[in-house]
């Protein structure tokens, strides 16, 4: 059974830093829900946790690591880490993508990237989640929620009546195909607060 998630854009957190560890707990139930999901839900629930890593990594590549070179002490080294980390995991995903759920590897693949994943959002959450909480304004924790929450908008976890069109036409394709988009949705977001 799937299990419902709040829309990311929708979620109560106003804090940049508290919004990425509420989707950080998310991604962990959505491989959850992927594992356990029967041979015919599997295609379904993969492709929403696609869509919510492709989507998660972009907002932090776009919003949080260029704010984390700039102001955070020693902020290049952490993002050039956290870049690193992305890289490898944005690699098995894409092809875990173009095997398919049906892949008779899928299920090695999928727990080899869980556990990259979740090493990766550990090393965020301690190496620059704190450091963006100690260095960075509310204000600027606020813009940061903002320009997330509408990238992330475009990538709902579950289908929602009424968004088939628009939306389904920004969910489809590759994960690289959908991290071009958020990329755009989210410079436009910005581009409108500053």
């Amino acid at each position: 059974m799937v299990k419902a998630h709040p829309r990311p854009e929708a979620m109560e957190e106003n804090d940049v830093v508290d919004l990425l560890l509420a989707q950080h707990s998310m991604i962990r139930d959505m491989f959850d829900e992927v594992e356990k999901a029967s041979a015919a839900e599997r295609p379904e629930a993969f492709q929403r946790l696609v869509r919510l890593l492709a989507v998660h990594e972009t907002a932090e590549e776009e919003i949080v690591h260029p704010y984390a070179r700039k102001k955070l002490d020693g902020g290049d080294a952490v993002v050039d880490d956290r870049l690193a980390e992305e890289h490898e995991a944005k690699q098995l995903l894409m092809k875990m993508d173009q095997a398919g759920p049906e892949d008779p590897q899928f299920t090695e693949n999928l727990l080899l990237l869980r556990a990259a994943v979740e090493a990766h959002a550990r090393s965020e959450e301690r190496y620059e989640f704190q450091k963006l909480r100690a260095y960075a304004s509310d204000a600027e924790r606020r813009a940061m929620a903002a320009g997330v929450k509408a990238a992330e908008a475009m990538a709902p976890t579950h289908p929602h009546p009424g968004t088939e069109s628009a939306t389904k036409n920004l969910l489809i394709g590759t994960p690289v195909a959908m991290m071009d988009r958020a990329r755009d949705v989210i410079r436009q977001a910005m581009g409108k607060q500053g």
